[in-house]
């Protein structure tokens, strides 16, 4: 066992939460150490956010050619190859992940390659590839070790006819059938590239829309949209049984009230969520409490055992790469002295990048109406936007959510082309405490699409009046 200097901050897993975590300390002048068994960058950036945006981004200029004669241009004998889309991401993701390595040269973070183990809250031990141990002892530690794919009863991934987003990012050749189990943000964005790139495309979602924790104009608005593109959602069902077939699969789904309905594929993509890693960290000696796969946490992050720290996936709040950032630096710098706010969940942002693309924050109106506020709602479409008119995105529209006594904005939420650009106003404005007439008395540049925020604000009070 190789000891090794002690320090104020060791964090377990190089996520998007321990990363940010790790660079914030060292600009805070603590000693840090990160571990990582695989690659820094997480699956976010590794096999996660950026891969398939980038997917995304293909995706979307495809779909364009294929609407050229829109716009008066014309072409014959379309090509296309999914294995120069798959090149792309990956090119992303090795700038990026070299990126990383060289913020933790310059700021002095250790990189530790290995997997990690409590040995108790404040000495940790990681195994390396080769056999060697190594000891670290820490002040603090942070336990970002993230999530993977959750499996569903019944149904196991092989890799091969049966994938995950992990195999769906560099799936070449493409199917021509693919079901897709799971009707959320992983879901509707590789049921999105896939039919963009001509695949038949189904959804099997167990409960009644897509993307059931937005808003349900939001999920229908959605599901229209992808009717027109082709891709089938069946709602309030679930996969009954699976059986080879034709060298595919036979997929019975049982829809609530409904006949059992079987549909030919070539391939099953598990898009049902995710499950914390918490296996192999020592965390029952530790007595480190977890619940439903995750670690359980106070306000600040802190677990069960003093002194050690959870964020991201595995602490189950939020399941976002910018939620495990925002609290990795809550973390930091409450340890580092700094007078800090516990992360406040209701101003963190969820976007989906799919097209039409979808971004709220906040409380939907049902939400807030069932917290007891009175709502007052300001909506603008897109169609009636110059800016959405001039490029020929005119789906989706721009709602604003604001609190009838106190007139502040209780959330926002958004569909269309590039909302996910647009929702950063809105999440200012509630760390702002802010109401929709700050929004609305603040002038926005024309024609851009960013109008339309302004006047769903100015909806609020009755006064949207541009095009």
């Amino acid at each position: 066992m190789m000891a090794q200097p002690t320090y104020d901050l060791v964090i377990i897993g190089a996520g998007p939460g321990g990363y940010v975590a790790a660079i914030r300390a060292a600009q805070l002048g603590l000693k840090t150490a990160v571990i990582e068994k695989d690659e820094v960058g997480g699956v976010c950036l590794n096999r996660g956010c950026i891969p398939s945006k980038a997917l995304i981004r293909n995706a979307e200029v495809l779909s364009l050619i294929r609407r050229a004669e829109e716009f008066g241009i014309h072409y014959d004998n379309l090509r296309y190859d999914f294995g120069v889309a798959i090149e792309r991401a990956q090119q992303a993701v090795g700038r990026l992940t070299r990126g990383v390595k060289y913020l933790f040269k310059k700021h002095k973070v250790d990189l530790v390659s290995g997997t990690a183990s409590f040995l108790s809250g404040d000495h940790i031990t990681v195994a390396g590839a080769t056999g060697s141990k190594t000891e670290l002892a820490a002040r603090a530690a942070i336990i970002a070790t993230g999530s993977r794919n959750k499996p569903l009863q019944g149904i196991a991934p092989d890799g091969r006819l049966i994938i995950t987003s992990d195999e769906a990012l560099k799936l070449n050749p493409l199917p021509r059938r693919l079901v897709v189990v799971g009707g959320g943000a992983t879901g509707v964005e590789f049921a999105y590239v896939f039919s963009a790139y001509g695949v038949q495309v189904t959804i099997v979602e167990l409960l009644d829309r897509l993307l059931p924790g937005e808003d349900a104009e939001i999920s229908k608005t959605l599901q229209a949209a992808f009717k027109k593109q082709g891709i089938v959602v069946l709602t309030n069902s679930k996969v009954a049984s699976i059986m080879p077939a034709d060298g595919g699969l036979a997929v019975q789904i049982q829809a609530a009230g409904a006949a059992t309905q079987t549909i030919a594929c070539d391939q099953l993509l598990l898009a049902a969520g995710r499950a914390g890693n918490i296996e192999g960290l020592g965390l029952e000696q530790l007595g480190v409490k977890t619940e439903r796969g995750c670690i359980v946490t106070n306000e600040w992050l802190e677990t069960s055992v003093p002194g050690v720290y959870a964020i991201g996936d595995v602490a189950g709040k939020s399941l976002l790469a910018h939620s495990a950032s925002a609290e990795g630096i809550t973390v930091v710098e409450r340890l580092a002295g700094a007078e800090v706010k516990p992360v406040d969940y209701r101003q963190i942002p969820r976007c989906v990048y799919c097209q039409p693309q979808v971004a709220s924050v906040g409380l939907s109106e049902a939400d807030a109406l069932t917290a007891g506020y009175g709502v007052t709602i300001g909506k603008f479409p897109l169609s009636a936007n110059g800016k959405a008119l001039a490029l020929g995105e005119t789906e989706g529209f721009i709602k604003i959510v604001a609190d009838t006594k106190t007139g502040e904005c209780l959330g926002a939420q958004m569909i269309g082309a590039e909302v996910t650009e647009l929702i950063g106003e809105a999440v200012l404005l509630m760390a702002m405490e802010g109401t929709p007439r700050e929004l609305r008395s603040s002038v926005h540049p024309h024609p851009t699409v960013s109008e339309a925020v302004m006047e769903a604000a100015a909806a609020v009070y009755g006064e949207a009046i541009h095009i």
